[in-house]
């Protein structure tokens, strides 16, 4: 059962202005009281962590050397999401290095992506632009203390459930020797060149150069395979495609878009919908057609392998990129970025979503951000006044709430 995936962006992303995604996840009970006694809470852990089969001498040794991180505190409670709409973000995020950095790392390990297509049906472009994207291809891997950021979040009130099964899971990888108490990454704990959690390290995690242990900080072969078996084990579908980028006609039935509506890809293309490259790569397949600025903007396909990447990251900016990414560095042109009406800001969003509740939409809240309940809500209020309905919030349809 996958719990929350990536609850903050890369480094490398961050550089470019992005924040953190917040995770979601099932609320369910934390394994042991949270707050009170940092002491006490780190016993009741490591008494756990040995009932779970840590060996004692171990579980000392991990839980006593535990510290809590005031810094790791501050920026889960600074977190937010990007909210540059999807060109401003993709143009800041790929860059002519990056794309040339990634085509040699993929002849660098041209061996281990063959391995990976072979045993899991996965394409390269995807891997690598996660790859580059969480981590800058392995040169950015953050510098909080994992075990520490682990039990301060896990002490944390705010959400741990969410974080104690992975404190004890570091536990487990320290008693196997695959983790030590000077392990390093993210700060909400991702570790490594693709920025797993320690539970998925477990769950997914392959040793991929032989050496005996998985060391995602400083063995790529490990990291990608390990990469690959946990998007295989989230449900991606093997050798089928993820996203393709197409033109749309000019007259369209708008609310159709959005990944709430799927049908054939050969469906949509009778329907005018054509991919800039010719032909539709999977005309089987189902398939959504996504708008990420309107009609006026950039259009894909999306396919079902698209929607398995929102279990790495939940950001739809960001997951979109990254797709995109995988697809420009398996050969595909720079998107068509069209000329889509401007956007909202930060205030003008917020008070979209303040009108939409007023009319009885469920939106998740006043919160300035583009999220999957606002997109719906505009795409039915568009529909309602009249208006072309591709879920794209503009000064018009404010003004005419």
């Amino acid at each position: 059962m996958h719990r929350f995936r990536l609850l903050s962006l890369s480094a490398a992303a961050l550089l470019t202005g992005a924040a953190a995604a917040q995770p979601t996840a099932a609320q369910e009970a934390p394994i042991v009281a949270c707050g009170g006694d940092f002491s006490t809470f780190l016993s009741e852990m490591r008494a756990e962590a040995e009932a779970r089969g840590v060996p004692s001498d171990a579980a000392a040794r991990f839980f006593g050397g535990l510290s809590r991180d005031s810094s790791v505190i501050a920026a889960d409670q600074r977190q937010g999401i990007f909210q540059a709409p999807f060109t401003d973000f993709a143009r800041r995020l790929i860059s002519a290095s990056r794309l040339e950095r990634g085509q040699q790392m993929a002849d660098r390990y041209a061996s281990i992506f063959d391995r990976i297509e072979t045993e899991y049906g996965i394409s390269r472009g995807i891997l690598l632009a996660f790859w580059a994207f969480e981590t800058d291809y392995g040169a950015i891997q953050g510098d909080y203390n994992t075990a520490n950021a682990l039990a301060t979040l896990s002490h944390d009130c705010r959400r741990p459930e969410l974080f104690q099964p992975q404190l004890l899971a570091a536990a487990e990888l320290f008693a196997r020797g695959d983790m030590t108490l000077d392990t390093t990454g993210a700060w909400a704990g991702e570790i490594g060149m693709v920025q797993m959690l320690p539970e998925d390290i477990i769950e997914n995690g392959v040793d991929g150069d032989g050496d005996g242990h998985v060391t995602l900080k400083t063995s790529a072969p490990d990291a990608l395979m390990s990469g690959a078996a946990m998007l295989s084990s989230l449900g991606w579908r093997p050798n089928e495609p993820w996203l393709e980028e197409v033109d749309m006609p000019a007259e369209f039935d708008w609310y159709q878009t959005g990944l709430e509506t799927t049908k054939p890809a050969s469906e949509w293309a009778a329907m005018g919908v054509q991919p800039r490259d010719g032909s539709v790569d999977a005309p089987s397949l189902p398939a959504s057609i996504l708008l990420p600025q309107g009609r006026g903007g950039p259009a894909f396909l999306a396919y079902p392998n698209f929607s398995v990447l929102f279990e790495w990251n939940k950001s739809f900016t960001y997951v979109l990129t990254a797709a995109y990414f995988g697809t420009r560095l398996e050969g595909a042109p720079v998107f068509d970025a069209g000329n889509p009406a401007p956007g909202l800001d930060g205030d003008a969003m917020v008070a979209l979503q303040e009108a939409l509740q007023a009319r009885g939409y469920d939106v998740g809240g006043a919160d300035g951000i583009l999220g999957a309940g606002t997109r719906a809500a505009v795409r039915d209020v568009q529909r309602e006044l009249g208006l072309p309905a591709d879920a794209w919030p503009t000064r018009e349809l404010l003004n005419r709430l």
